[in-house]
């Protein structure tokens, strides 16, 4: 079964993470299905906005547990080549020709925070919590951090990147990372208000509106090539090094790190 279904509606598709039992957190596979599906929604002239969220109750829950195990016993190189396919995930996600509309279920931590960031307009539940924990684990945001820094500021994510505090949807709303937040029964009506606002565009207006947006911003895809080059190589220094390490093992082993004792 796919870690990603892709479904569609008219002009609209929806994306939807699919392994609620892990809280949709990411792996190998979840980041390759999730690649694959926007670039095919790319190139579909048919869709005119995509929407995506999470199976369950959780929006995504960040790294996996086993995925985290074996990158925290592989080699630097191995290290960076994975954190390049995730960059490369939120990179064509930020830079998708199409509308997005991230409708956040539930929890959305670390690289979860990073696909919020990265969708044109977000909605939340106003239950759901967020976090940029990667501190906790002596790593950093590395690979999302253009893009959460991009929606929510310089100011708010230095706090939240070295605090790595988690807050609630109110919270996220008044920092910019969401756009509205609604009662968990209402996330749906809310989602296809916008999509029904999305349709009165011209969809090749759009798709210059959003590059336009970009790109006064200061983003451009080409751009953020060697930047992503860049924070892969920090995540896979940071992951191998004795801290990482250290934090690592102790968040799978359920124990504290060395810096708590």
């Amino acid at each position: 079964m796919s870690a990603v279904e892709l479904s569609r509606s008219g002009h609209v598709a929806r994306l939807t993470m699919n392994r609620p039992e892990v809280h949709n957190a990411f792996d190998d596979a979840l980041i390759a299905d999730l690649t694959a599906a926007i670039d095919e929604l790319d190139r579909d002239p048919g869709v005119r906005a995509v929407v995506l969220t999470g199976a369950g109750a959780s929006f995504s829950a960040g790294a996996d547990l086993n995925w985290m195990r074996g990158m925290a016993q592989a080699s630097e190189d191995d290290n960076r080549a994975d954190s390049q396919r995730l960059a490369r995930l939120m990179r064509r996600l930020q830079f998708l020709s199409k509308p997005t509309i991230a409708r956040v279920n539930g929890a959305a931590f670390g690289g979860g925070v990073g696909l919020v960031a990265c969708c044109d307009i977000a909605i939340a539940a106003e239950g759901a919590k967020f976090a940029l924990s990667e501190v906790k684990l002596g790593l950093v945001p590395a690979v999302i951090s253009p893009y959460v820094i991009g929606a929510i500021g310089l100011r708010q994510a230095r706090r939240l990147f070295i605090t790595g505090e988690i807050f609630a949807a109110a919270q996220a709303l008044a920092i910019g990372l969401v756009h509205e937040t609604v009662a968990a029964d209402e996330l749906d009506g809310a989602v296809d208000r916008l999509v029904a606002l999305l349709g009165k565009g011209g969809p090749v207006a759009q798709a210059e509106a959003k590059r336009l947006a970009l790109g006064m911003g200061g983003m451009t895809e080409a751009g953020m090539e060697s930047i992503d080059a860049d924070n892969a190589a920090l995540i896979a220094r940071l992951r191998v090094s004795a801290e990482g390490q250290d934090g690592l093992s102790a968040f799978l082993d359920k124990a504290q790190p060395t810096w708590l004792r």
